[in-house]
């Protein structure tokens, strides 16, 4: 398969990208002394800049959820001359539903306000990061991101043969025969993996449903390969169609013009370890009371 030209979003242009020599010499004494930028008056594309793993991972670690990010993407969409907004995402996944969230309401205001959204993945956009940037009119990428990985996982530990080892007797009470369930201290009962499989072809059936609706024709002709949960290059998901091409903010915007302003909205940044990026998958494993349960994440 021959690999795409790589492409550049089309920003909508503006009347005032252009400066005339006739502009400049009109430009009072003061500010021809001081940098033209000072004075910009191009247009303007406000930059909304998600990082980390989406969800809550700690009290003391806060992920990326709706109500970490509402304000920032508000400002954006609301930004006086916006021609458009643009989207960094660097972000391995975690919360469907935290994802989902951010997803529709970079749609709702994009829609509201009447601007076309162009989303740049940085070091990964997978799983439920990928889900946000199917915001993205556009997607691009790097050509060594990580882009992909539609599926759903649960991670957990087994730790029963270990207290029994050393003797600890586990106790838990409840009102419900299946309020415990995946309980690391006892042994993996195959009904809780079948309700939580359940569950995942759920969650998975709406992302690949999402997918197809976003990128529609892009993807056709490769079916449902590409909703294995395999990750693929920012170069080969191109190709596959899961993106728009090979870019960056900064050249895109530089190939748009020289004039143009790029405005960071403040940016919500969650901690989040060097290896949850590189490897692109998240681990969420919230508690209740004292029942311990591992919730599929993207």
């Amino acid at each position: 398969m021959e690999t795409p030209t790589p492409a550049e979003p089309a920003i909508p242009p503006s009347s005032d990208t252009v400066t005339r020599p006739s502009e400049s010499a009109a430009r009072p004494w003061y500010k021809r002394l001081l940098p033209e930028k000072w004075f910009h008056k191009g247009p303007l594309v406000p930059v909304l800049r998600f990082e980390g793993t989406i969800g809550a991972v700690t009290p003391l670690k806060p992920g990326l959820s709706l109500s970490a990010t509402a304000g920032a993407i508000e400002k954006a969409f609301t930004m006086k001359g916006a021609k458009a907004v643009a989207v960094q995402i660097n972000s391995p996944g975690g919360s469907p539903v935290q994802s989902t969230l951010i997803f529709k309401r970079l749609r709702a205001l994009a829609k509201e306000n009447d601007l076309k959204v162009y989303v740049f993945a940085e070091d990964v956009a997978a799983s439920g990061g990928y889900l946000i940037a199917l915001a993205g009119d556009e997607i691009y990428a790097e050509e060594s991101s990580i882009v992909g990985s539609i599926g759903v996982i649960t991670a957990g530990f087994g730790f029963h043969e270990l207290i029994n080892r050393l003797g600890i007797e586990r106790r838990v009470i409840t009102a419900g025969e299946n309020k415990t369930t995946l309980d690391a201290f006892k042994p993996e009962k195959q009904e809780d993996v079948e309700r939580i499989k359940s569950i995942q072809r759920d969650v998975h059936a709406s992302f690949t449903d999402l997918v197809k609706q976003r990128r529609g024709a892009k993807i056709e002709s490769h079916g449902d390969g590409l909703f294995t949960g395999e990750f693929w290059s920012g170069k080969r998901a191109a190709e596959l169609g899961l993106i728009d091409g090979v870019s960056d903010l900064r050249t895109a915007c530089g190939k748009f013009s020289a004039r143009i302003r790029v405005s960071s909205s403040s940016r919500p940044k969650p901690a989040g370890s060097a290896r949850s990026l590189m490897w692109g998958q998240a681990t969420v494993s919230p508690h209740c009371g004292a029942c311990h349960r591992t919730w599929p994440v993207m």
